[in-house]
């Protein structure tokens, strides 16, 4: 079983090869191949999650070596693949799901011109994104992670005739490299820590290495996942990352791209469990993102950009999981494979509104849809259900294990993580519930004569029941007799901790704060017509509007402090630089028009001062005679 590790990654591999590279002649059946092999890279993974689930769960790691890639001295990085727990987890996710936001793109992306193209760059970003959760070192998931970033820049900027996607593209790949300065590092501190930078030898290692270099290399790690999960500070991309199409979207925001921050997190928790400074950080990070993001989500109305906040904020809650150490890294999974299904349904409920509305994104000028489109309504609001924590769906039992395991955190410090996931369902209850309302119920705010809501074609509505299925089911089926946190044990570990707060209660509070979400949400945008224009709002809702200032935080600290920057260094050039060697100059000239005047050219004068110079000599000679 070992051998069919790489045909994970060779399969959609060898689809963006074909489809980039074979030209023209393969336009007409570009996406049956990209979708084809996704599919046969979704199947070999089935293959060998069966074959794993048959195996005790001390043995279930597979290992597959392909070659030595760079042997020098005694720096040795290998191509081999790890296969356990945490990345068939992965695995499964990606090419399960990316396989039906495949199959949706067949029909979302039918009259575009360069629909080959479009396939091919989704099978590299899978084909990245296997890598990077398959490789068995900080190297090779390095080439993964640089490979999902080249990807996304691709396709959010597939569409590069706007300036707003090509714009996007490149603020999405800058903030991204600024992350990657940071596993870059991670990696070289490392190797010089350890010697080797692969998982097995560097996480056994850190029993016996100082808390400091830790704490660095854990810091870096973090650095890396904000700029991939979008999370405080590096979020700023994110939202702008929408300008490419809706699959695309989906496929960042539920399988691919800011799941990777989570891997890498969760992947190195030896790391993190023995510096508890930058696991503070992780959970400060994710805590703080968790509200940014919700309150980003309440104030937009483009309906993918409130998605974008909505994502912003889950992967916060994951990112606090992980940060809580052996207490929530299963929980932090978990929510991300849940999240996984509704999130990728939801996005593609917002494309199939999107293709109804003739590409119109402004939920403003939406209204009353359930009816003309009813099965985008039905699949659209389980994922709205799951998202909220609707009891009995995937998101009430993913999350709400996060909120437990932010509690069992102990002390004030585990009070304060609590209150803060439970305010952010209650945020999160009341922007999703905004959406479902604007969306699909109300008046009808559209222009009869501009816009002919219809339901979107089985190709795309066919992937959107599958992910429904899943938003309703996945999380129940994880959470009997804890299946997923046995499951991921033998990788991660896993602490109950010392919560002060019962299960029992927790669950009531985050039912409470829910329904007070959606309670909220009902009077502001169900009860009332919902304007076509946005109504000013108050000081809070212009900032969120703007992304609470994010953009203008970073053109005045990082545009404007840059250009500060440089216009001193230049002053610098030009005062001590420029003004040392212009002065050397300068002094060199002044002494060479002195020396020039000894050379005149005329007999006369040198017979002069031949005379001068015997004269001094005798008059010398004398008086040392005389001494």
């Amino acid at each position: 079983m070992e051998n069919l590790i790489a045909l994970l990654v060779a399969a959609p591999l060898v689809g963006a090869a074909l489809l980039l590279c074979g030209g023209k002649r393969l336009d007409r059946a570009g996406h049956w191949i990209g979708t084809l092999l996704a599919v046969a890279s979704f199947a070999v993974a089935a293959v060998l999650f069966a074959d794993m689930l048959g195996k005790a769960a001390g043995h279930r790691a597979l290992h597959q070596h392909l070659f030595s890639w760079i042997p020098v001295g005694g720096f040795r990085a290998d191509v081999a693949f790890q296969l356990d727990q945490l990345s068939m987890t992965f695995v499964l996710l990606i090419t399960g799901v990316g396989s039906l936001i495949h199959i949706y793109s067949i029909g979302y992306m039918e009259h575009d011109e360069r629909r080959r193209r479009f396939f091919g760059y989704l099978n590299l970003f899978l084909a990245a994104m296997l890598l990077l959760v398959l490789a068995d070192n900080y190297l090779l998931l390095y080439v993964g992670w640089e490979g999902v970033g080249l990807a996304s820049y691709l396709l959010i900027g597939f569409w590069q005739h706007k300036p707003s996607a090509a714009t996007a593209a490149k603020k999405a790949f800058l903030v991204n490299r600024v992350g990657d300065i940071g596993l870059s590092i991670a990696i070289m501190v490392m190797f010089t820590t350890f010697g080797t930078f692969a998982f097995g030898p560097v996480l056994a290692a850190t029993g016996d290495t100082g808390e400091g270099r830790l704490t660095a290399i854990g810091l870096m790690l973090l650095l890396a996942a904000c700029g991939k999960s979008a999370q405080v500070p590096l979020q700023s991309w994110l939202g702008d990352a929408m300008e490419g199409p809706t699959p695309v979207s989906a496929l960042i925001h539920a399988a691919t791209m800011v799941t990777a921050g989570v891997y890498l997190i969760t992947r190195s928790g030896a790391i993190f469990n023995a510096a508890p400074t930058a696991q503070l950080a992780v959970v400060v990070v994710g805590a703080v993102t968790l509200l940014f993001g919700a309150i980003v989500g309440c104030a937009k109305d483009d309906i993918k950009k409130a998605l974008a906040g909505s994502t912003m904020s889950q992967i916060g809650y994951m990112i606090l999981a992980a940060g809580l150490g052996p207490i929530g890294y299963a929980f932090a999974i978990m929510h991300l494979v849940t999240h996984g299904f509704f999130k990728a349904g939801l996005f593609l409920g917002a494309g199939s509104v999107m293709h109804g509305m003739n590409d119109e994104v402004d939920m403003r000028r939406y209204g009353g849809l359930r009816s003309y489109m009813p099965i985008t309504f039905v699949t659209f609001g389980l994922g709205y259900l799951a998202i909220i924590g609707f009891p009995g769906l995937s998101g009430f039992f993913s999350k709400d294990k996060i909120i437990e395991a932010a509690f069992a955190k102990g002390g004030a410090e585990g009070w304060i993580l609590g209150a803060a996931a439970l305010l952010g369902a209650a945020i999160t209850a009341f922007y999703m519930t905004r959406v479902m309302l604007m969306t699909f119920f109300g008046e009808k705010r559209w222009n009869p004569a501009e816009v002919h809501p219809h339901e979107s074609p089985k190709s795309m509505t066919i992937p959107m029941i599958v992910l429904a299925v899943g938003s309703v089911f996945a999380g129940g089926l994880f959470s009997i007799d804890d299946a997923f946190v046995t499951w991921l044990e033998p990788v991660t570990s896993f602490a109950h901790g010392n919560s002060p707060v019962s299960a029992t209660a927790v669950t009531a509070a985050t039912i409470v704060v829910l329904l007070a979400g959606v309670g909220v949400a009902w009077l502001k945008y169900g009860r009332k017509p919902v304007p076509v224009a946005a109504p000013r709002g108050s000081v809070l809702t212009r900032a969120a509007r703007r992304d609470l200032l994010q953009d203008d935080f970073n053109h005045i600290v990082f545009v404007r402090g840059g250009e500060q920057l440089t216009r001193t260094l230049v002053q610098l050039d030009h005062s001590l630089v420029d003004g040392a060697v212009n002065g050397t100059a300068a002094s060199m000239g002044g002494l060479s028009g002195l020396l020039r005047r000894l050379q005149t050219g005329f007999v006369r004068s040198y017979a002069v001062q031949m005379l001068g110079g015997a004269a001094v000599l005798v008059a010398a000679t004398l008086l040392m005679r005389s001494v």
